[in-house]
């Protein structure tokens, strides 16, 4: 089976607390400065998407700092899959479940982590050897209400919601016992990001991890 992504670990490096800040990166030059807060802020891990063009290098500064645990989001193809790892990336997360994906990501022994809004989504990462999803667009499908309800059925499955995360609802989420980390794309939000507000950057993180621990 394929190792939890929250069980990722390799030498001294962090894992996935609970919350992982997605960013959609706009300028590879930026990545320390987007790192140093990160980390001042309290987070251990980031999930860099790969919605833009310069992504990868992002991912790349970010991987190399050596205190942040960095992911690859938004991984359609095998191919963008494997110039992640390639360049830094821990684990894999995609939209929807992509067979060849996961099949790169099985043989290279990295994490996947594919995209699940129904039951039959769920059942198909299961059948694949997997046992975490990324429960997506999370606010739309339904929130913790809807979670809490396929974790029912599926009671060996863990959930990352994302989509919609916001603090007031943090706390319901990591109060499911199938949900151990948020994703949180308002963290570091792109006009945060554009605007080099990483003052702003660190008390969104604290912010999100002060309600994360109301579910403790």
């Amino acid at each position: 089976m394929v190792t939890c992504v929250n069980d990722v670990q390799h030498d001294e490096r962090p894992t996935i607390g609970p919350i992982l800040p997605v960013v959609i990166p706009d300028d590879p030059r930026h990545a320390d400065a987007l790192g140093d807060a990160l980390v001042e802020g309290g987070v251990t891990a980031v999930e860099v998407t790969l919605r833009t063009p310069t992504a990868l290098d992002t991912l790349a500064a970010l991987a190399a700092r050596g205190d942040l645990l960095v992911g690859a989001g938004t991984v359609r193809r095998a191919e963008q899959a494997e110039e992640a790892v390639g360049r830094g990336a821990r684990f894999v997360v995609s939209p929807g479940f992509a067979p060849a994906v996961v099949r790169f990501c099985r043989d290279a022994d990295v994490p996947a982590v594919p995209g699940a809004a129904t039951a039959t989504e769920i059942q198909t990462a299961l059948d694949a050897g997997l046992d975490t999803v990324k429960f997506f667009p999370a606010r739309q499908l339904g929130g913790p209400a809807m979670v809490q309800a396929l974790a029912a059925p599926f009671p060996d499955v863990r959930f990352v919601p994302t989509g919609g995360i916001t603090p007031d609802v943090i706390a319901d989420y990591l109060a499911l016992p199938s949900v151990s980390t948020v994703g949180a794309t308002w963290v570091v939000a792109p006009e945060l990001i554009a605007g080099r507000r990483w003052d702003e950057i660190v008390g969104r993180v604290r912010t999100a991890l002060a309600a994360a621990e109301r579910a403790s």
